[in-house]
C-alpha cells in the first residue's frame, strides 16, 4: 500500500505544468559578459589561497604583467588578513609579558615572508582576448597552498633564535587554522 502511495505521489508531482519559465532578461542597456578565470572554482578554499584579475594593454606581455600584479596584490591582501588574525589569536594564547615582543617580531617577519612566498604562486587559469580597440586583455587566476604559507612561517620562526624562545608550534598552528577559518567564513 505504501509503495502505491509513493508511486502516485511521484506521478502527480511529475504531472505539473510543463510551462517553461521565461529566460531572465538583461536590464535595459546592459550586456552580460563572460569573465574568464573567474567563478567558484577560482575562489580561495580551505586548502588554497586563490585570486584572479585582468590586465589590459596595447602590448600582450604588458597586459599579462598587469594581470599578474593585480592578482598577486589581491592574494597578498588575503594572506595578510589571515596572518593578522593568526597573530591576534597567537598573541592571545601567550603570556602577557611576551605580547609586545611577539607583535614586533611577527610584523617584520610577515612583510619579508609575504614577498618570498608570493613568488611561489601557480597560474591555474590564463586567457587572452583582443578588444575591438585592438588592445590585449589577459585574465589570470593564481593559487598558493595554505600549507606552504604556514610551513614557511613555521620554518622562519623556529630558526630565528630570538623568536624561538616564545614560539610554540601547536599554539601557532591552532592560531593559523582558526584565522584561516574565520577569514573563509567572512568572505564566502
Amino acid at each position: 500500500m505504501t509503495t502505491l502511495v509513493i508511486v502516485i505521489g511521484i506521478i502527480m508531482s511529475s504531472c505539473g505544468s510543463s510551462k517553461k519559465l521565461p529566460k531572465a532578461e538583461n536590464p535595459s542597456g546592459e550586456t552580460h559578459l563572460k569573465v574568464y578565470c573567474s567563478g567558484p572554482e577560482f575562489r580561495s578554499d580551505d586548502k588554497y589561497f586563490r585570486s584572479n584579475s585582468e590586465g589590459e594593454s596595447l602590448d600582450a606581455v604588458t597586459s599579462k604583467k598587469k594581470a599578474l600584479i593585480n592578482a598577486r596584490a589581491e592574494m597578498a591582501a588575503q594572506i595578510k588578513a589571515v596572518i593578522t588574525g593568526m597573530e591576534d589569536n597567537y598573541k592571545n594564547s601567550m603570556e602577557l609579558n611576551n605580547v609586545e615582543n611577539i607583535e614586533e617580531k611577527f610584523q617584520s617577519f610577515t612583510r619579508q615572508m609575504l614577498d618570498q612566498e608570493l613568488a611561489g604562486t601557480r597560474t591555474i587559469c590564463e586567457e587572452r582576448t583582443k578588444t575591438s580597440e585592438g588592445k590585449y586583455k589577459t585574465y589570470i587566476a593564481l593559487e598558493l597552498a595554505g600549507d606552504e604559507i604556514f610551513n614557511a612561517m613555521n620554518q622562519r620562526l623556529s630558526k630565528d633564535a630570538k623568536t624561538k624562545i616564545d614560539y610554540d608550534y601547536e599554539k601557532f598552528r591552532g592560531a593559523y587554522e582558526k584565522a584561516l577559518q574565520d577569514y573563509r567564513e567572512k568572505n564566502q
